[in-house]
């Protein structure tokens, strides 16, 4: 294990225990939502600063032959693990400022000390904005852990249903491309092909989910059909991205997989929907 993967997974599984502490003690669905959905703002805010913006570079050395797929482990420990469990934490439990600011300080210098170990590179992005942005993030945090407790309906249960299944689809559409390149995105806005597949990853992930969300909305249809749905929305948009030249499966699997795996977020979107309607107060 090299000394950059030390600290990447070091750091992983400190708050991987924490966040399984935690699920033992709640013992409840929302907790799993509320976690979901402070991965998925970060995921949506990492797409922009960092995906699309270039604000910064992850080196954790795990992935040898792409050194930006291998920055996108890195962001897996930021986003999907360190900053959202920290934030869980915070929300449900409803900390005060105090542990905000505590909490604040200490992801923070953690981000120090990664830049001062060169195993993380600043290009344009500031610690300070880690800061700020924490000092947001986690007290928007609590807003939304009192909201997701209550029963959701109409376009908060939207929203919210997007939330909880996109950072699921987002990992399962990005982990395949960045350990096996399965796929290749060339839709021209970049001029590296990483670079160019990672962005497009983003839109497709996102694209996908919001039709499962109004596939899930559609009450009147039956369950068959939304699978049949499924199926021929991933097929359709599978087929058009290769006829127009953007899409490039480079193995065997990787079609069956893509077409697939919304299936899979069907049924898991269809048992969140359910949930998130009842509310954790309600007997119904």
């Amino acid at each position: 294990m090299s000394h950059n993967t030390f600290w990447y997974a070091g750091l992983s599984v400190v708050f991987l225990i924490v966040l399984a502490f935690v699920f033992y003690k709640q013992r409840n669905m929302h907790t799993l939502f509320q976690f979901l959905v402070l991965v998925e703002i970060a995921y949506l805010i990492e797409a922009v600063i960092y995906i699309f913006m270039g604000s910064y570079l992850y080196h954790p050395k795990i992935i040898k032959y792409n050194s930006y797929y291998d920055s996108h482990m890195g962001a897996l420990t930021s986003n999907l693990i360190a900053v959202p469990v920290v934030a869980t934490i915070i929300s449900i439990f409803q900390l005060n400022w105090v542990w905000i600011i505590v909490a604040t300080v200490l992801l923070a210098g953690i981000e120090w000390l990664f830049v001062k170990l060169q195993i993380y590179t600043l290009h344009w992005w500031r610690i300070e904005y880690t800061f700020i942005g924490l000092l947001m993030y986690f007290p928007f945090s609590k807003i939304i852990y009192r909201r997701i407790l209550n029963a959701l309906d109409g376009f908060l249960h939207s929203v919210f249903l997007f939330l909880c299944i996109a950072p699921i689809a987002g990992t399962l559409h990005f982990l395949p491309i960045m350990f096996f390149s399965n796929r290749i995105y060339r839709p021209g806005w970049y001029e590296n092909q990483s670079y160019d597949t990672s962005a497009f990853s983003v839109v497709y992930y996102i694209g996908i989910c919001i039709i499962l969300v109004v596939l899930v909305k559609m009450f009147r249809i039956k369950k068959w059909l939304k699978i049949v749905l499924t199926v021929a929305v991933a097929l359709t948009v599978t087929y058009s991205l290769k006829k127009v030249g953007i899409l490039f499966s480079v193995v065997w699997w990787d079609s069956w997989y893509y077409i697939l795996s919304p299936l899979v977020l069907l049924f898991i979107a269809e048992a969140f929907s359910e949930r998130l309607y009842r509310g954790r107060f309600t007997n119904k």
